[in-house]
């Protein structure tokens, strides 16, 4: 057996995960002929066919099935390595791009923030807020280098911190209700009452849809403190985070509807980051910070 390159196998996969030669050449900017040579060597050197040309479309032959999966594990830490090397030769960034989103407490998430970047003077904080969808969505697209917000933790794309369990809590003005309160209440009884629901900030046509009841009225608002504002007037109902509103309920000035209908909803905050980008050394030591202080401040 001979040597092969990192070309070639980088060849291979394309063709593999496109299908076909023709669709490879494209993904990776060469030409089919460029891309069927690399193939043929690589066989050639490898001394077994890995690819079965003898119907429309090509396939893996058996042989070319286990070589794929080697090739991957190869091809993951090559680009790992790239990763590493563009951390590497990063000097200290000059700002830093945050998201808090709508389920992070404020108090806690400015006072883990500050504690690191007043250490920071010469990294600017660039800090927006988001919501629902938004701050996962930014982060995706490479405009944000970190958000405090809940992810989709099946993305292989993401790594995260975990930072506590935010519980949302349906609730109500006294003397909203036009019907007594009791854990029987049904989606029936307050489809005809006013809902506040927050607008998403994610761009995408398909967004996500928290707590909304289909065919209620609605009223929308940008975020947690003008929702607050507004049930609190007994202008509308909806689910709040209990950090926000712990006071309210003792105090009887809000109150809950939890009950078998609307059981109220937890959802898990985290710090998160791209898996498969570079991070500069004020963004790993950031990095850092969340991870050995967040315990402290998030009591669940």
């Amino acid at each position: 057996m001979h040597a092969f390159t990192l070309q070639e196998i980088q060849c291979f996969d394309a063709v593999v995960r496109e299908g076909g030669f023709q669709a490879a050449a494209a993904v990776l900017n060469r030409s089919h002929a460029a891309i069927f040579a690399a193939i043929a060597k690589l066989e050639a050197s490898l001394g077994v066919l890995l690819f079965d040309r003898s119907g429309y479309r090509v396939s893996l032959t058996e042989a070319g099935r286990s070589f794929h999966r080697k090739a991957q594990s190869l091809l993951g830490e090559m680009e790992a390595l790239r990763v590493h090397a563009q951390q590497l030769a990063m000097g200290e960034e000059t700002h830093l791009r945050v998201i808090l989103g709508d389920t992070c407490p404020l108090q806690e998430g400015l006072q883990l923030l500050g504690g690191f970047f007043s250490q920071c003077p010469q990294t600017r904080l660039d800090l927006h807020f988001e919501t629902i969808g938004g701050p996962s969505e930014r982060l995706l697209e490479d405009e944000a280098d970190l958000i405090l917000h809940w992810i989709e933790k099946a993305d292989p794309r993401l790594e995260w911190i975990d930072l506590g369990t935010v519980s949302f809590v349906p609730v109500v003005a006294p003397g909203f209700l036009p019907f007594a309160l009791t854990r029987r209440i049904s989606p029936d009884q307050m489809r005809g009452l006013t809902q506040c629901i927050i607008r998403d900030t994610a761009r995408s046509a398909t967004k996500a849809n928290f707590y909304v009841m289909e065919g209620a009225p609605q009223c929308t608002v940008s975020d947690h403190a003008m929702k607050k504002e507004v049930i609190m007037r007994g202008m509308a109902w909806g689910h709040l985070p209990r950090f926000m509103i712990e006071r309210e309920l003792r105090e009887g000035r809000l109150l809950s509807i939890t009950g078998n209908a609307f059981p109220g909803v937890e959802t898990e905050l985290v710090a998160a980051r791209r898996r498969d980008r570079p991070h500069g050394p004020v963004a790993n030591r950031l990095w850092d910070h969340i991870g050995a202080h967040a315990p402290a401040l998030w009591k669940g």
